[in-house]
């Protein structure tokens, strides 16, 4: 299956919401690299966001809400957040050493 710019702001975007863990984006980005399918009209950008996304599990490089920014803005696109109301958490109090 070709890669195209879609395919990695899919991925990044399902990254973003926690739909895919770091280490799965990591996998498909090495696996992606390795298969070597980027579209030619954009496999320049393609190549440099997907490489360095197959990086991001090294503490050296790691990959921060303005890497996603910046890799997001390569491919033609922008992301906007959305603060929504959520559940509120339930405080646990501390238990006792007798365990009340």
């Amino acid at each position: 299956m070709t890669v195209t710019k879609q395919t990695v702001v899919d991925k990044l975007a399902g990254y973003l919401r926690h739909e895919i863990s770091l280490a799965q984006l990591v996998d498909w980005a090495e696996n992606t690299m390795l298969d070597g399918d980027l579209a030619e009209r954009d496999a320049a950008a393609l190549a440099t966001v997907v490489s360095r996304l197959g990086l991001a599990d090294v503490r050296a490089f790691g990959l921060t809400w303005e890497d996603c920014e910046e890799y997001l803005r390569q491919l033609g696109y922008s992301a906007h957040v959305e603060i929504v109301a959520g559940q509120p958490v339930a405080v646990r109090e501390k238990p006792t050493k007798y365990g009340k």
